[in-house]
């Protein structure tokens, strides 16, 4: 057989398919191959019919239609699925083809995978991919990591089936390993924060403010208009329209129990690892499994007492605060890339990874914009909120921001990603914490000694303190 795709792809889930149908669109001919092989055939007979897309039913006969070098790519279930179909692929494989993984795997794996493969003279690339159905479909956001020799070769693939802002694709080259994963997982962990501070907003306004579905929809319409315009507004407006069949809305007849896959477990998780305060994105992992203990609540809600008071906030003072919020969640997401990058030896482009956001993805808005053009103006800029435009931004937004927080406090209504927002930045912004408090306690009952503010850095001392009592 004579090679004549571009590029091979194995999993014909739909999130495969659609990017299959991705690439034939920007003219590249793609192979195809699944381990059921009677969803080959339905995908050629079917969507793929007439274009660039080639069947197989077998690893042979897929690797034999690719040209060389070999570009192969996953879009398997994280794990031991993507191990195991590495070692299936090897054998069909020669030195210096590619295996690009672009599922949601953890950046661990794919920083051993590289590692792995390189040693047997094979290019790895773990590519985060997000958008969902349709942004793989018409231009997902895309973020490849790994083996930095492989990325010519998928460069030209990648760039032109991703999402466009203007004329720059929301794909370019992340770094070395598990760079790509990394930035994905955080990425997602950044979504599970945004839709939190959503969550909360809507359930002030809703059980705090009596506010109807019409009404809801109408404040989520106006915020997508102005400094909030982002992909998640936009389509929390469009839910609050949909009824259902009684004509009631239909959000209100979904069971409040959160899903979840676990990437933003992973972030909060690599964040305590990194020492890094990730306090919001992990409130917000921890509110789904909150949501997940239906029975207790129910029970709890039973015994003690469940009624709130009403929310005196003005929905300018709620915009301010999701605003606020959202500012502190993308700040410490760039705060955890930061630390990885020093960990890992990654040299991370914070600008061009606010761009990779800025179309395609669940995240996308506008505001990330703002993140870009706060590195394109400095490069090291240690956090986000010491950028010029967001010290003005929260400066502006703080008095509705800490109404909000109190409001919720007050009412009985929970907003918990909305306070640790303003509990972290109270804390960022404080030149003295009560910490020495802390290291005099750990020294007491431990030994683990402290240091003075009017000694130099690094001189740790013990004291003897019950000896030292007057």
């Amino acid at each position: 057989m004579q090679p004549q795709a571009d590029i091979g792809l194995i999993g014909l889930a739909v999130m495969g398919q659609n990017l299959v149908l991705n690439m034939a669109d920007h003219g590249f001919t793609v192979a195809v191959f699944n381990r059921t092989t009677s969803k080959v055939d339905d995908f050629i007979k079917g969507p793929a019919h007439g274009k660039s897309i080639v069947g197989t039913h077998s690893m042979e006969e897929f690797f034999k239609t690719l040209k060389r070098p070999r570009r192969v790519m996953f879009m398997v279930k994280a794990g031991d699925a993507v191990d195991d179909l590495i070692n299936q692929c090897l054998p069909y494989m020669e030195p210096g083809d590619i295996i690009i993984d672009g599922g949601n795997s953890n950046f661990i794996d794919t920083n051993r995978r590289t590692k792995e493969l390189k040693s047997k003279g094979f290019l790895f690339l773990g590519v985060g991919i997000s958008g969902g159905e349709e942004g793989a479909r018409f231009g997902p956001s895309i973020m490849p990591g790994g083996h930095v020799e492989a990325w010519p070769a998928v460069k030209p693939i990648f760039q032109a089936i991703a999402a466009k802002v203007g004329n720059e694709p929301c794909c370019d080259w992340v770094g070395e390993d598990g760079a790509g994963h990394y930035v994905k997982m955080v990425h997602n962990g950044i979504e599970y924060g945004d839709m939190q501070l959503i969550s909360e907003t809507y359930d002030l306004m809703k059980r705090g403010q009596n506010a109807t579905a019409e009404q809801l929809a109408e404040t989520f319409t106006k915020w997508n208009k102005g400094i909030l315009d982002s992909y998640l507004i936009e389509i929390t407006s469009q839910i609050f329209t949909v009824k259902d069949s009684d004509g009631t809305p239909l959000v209100d007849k979904i069971l409040d129990v959160a899903g979840q896959k676990g990437t933003g477990k992973w972030t909060a998780i690599d964040a305590l690892n990194m020492g890094m305060p990730l306090t919001l994105i992990g409130e917000a992992v921890f509110a789904r499994f909150l949501s997940s203990m239906l029975d207790e609540r129910k029970q709890a809600s039973k015994l003690l007492s469940t009624a709130v008071k009403p929310v005196s906030v003005s929905t300018n003072d709620l915009e301010q605060a999701l605003y606020a919020s959202k500012i502190i969640s993308y700040a410490q997401g760039f705060l955890l890339m930061r630390e990885a990058a020093k960990e890992y030896g990654w040299k991370l482009n914070f600008g061009a990874i606010a761009l990779m956001w800025r179309g395609g993805c669940i995240i996308r808005s506008a505001f990330l914009g703002k993140i870009k053009e706060a590195y394109d103006q400095n490069p090291n800029l240690q956090s986000l909120l010491l950028a010029p435009y967001f010290v003005q931004e929260l400066q502006k937004a703080e008095s509705g921001w800490r109404k909000t927080a109190a409001e919720s406090a007050q009412s009985g209504i929970p907003a918990p990603c909305i306070a640790t927002a303003l509990a972290f930045f109270d804390g960022y912004r404080s030149q003295r914490l009560p910490a020495n408090l802390l290291q005099a306690q750990r020294d007491f009952f431990g030994a683990h000694t402290y240091e003075r503010i009017d000694r130099p850095r690094g001189e740790f001392l013990h004291t003897e303190w019950l000896s030292e009592q007057s």
